[in-house]
């Protein structure tokens, strides 16, 4: 079942895609059948700069489990590092 729910986010960051690296300035999350992966339904997450156009994307198709075990390993490292670490701050 689709639910057409989509979860966008703003974002600083960068992405690799195929003529390299670009900044990523959003992302959307999605539930809905993937376009590649071999399942019914798969969480859907884009990393993307729109104004860069269609190449500046990075898409990923996971599954349910998959992408709630991405949200702990996420959590995990976060909750590992020094506070303010992943920040956009310039290393010294």
């Amino acid at each position: 079942m689709c639910t057409y729910v989509t979860v966008t986010r703003t974002v600083e960051g960068s992405g690799k895609g195929a003529a390299g690296w670009f900044p990523v300035t959003d992302t959307s999350v999605y539930v809905d059948h993937p376009t590649h992966a071999p399942y019914g339904h798969t969480v859907n997450i884009d990393f993307l700069n729109p104004a860069a156009g269609p190449g500046s994307r990075v898409a990923v198709e996971l599954t349910e489990e998959s992408a709630l075990a991405l949200v702990e390993a996420i959590q995990a490292a976060l909750a590992a590092a020094p506070a303010g670490l992943a920040s956009r701050e310039q290393p010294v």
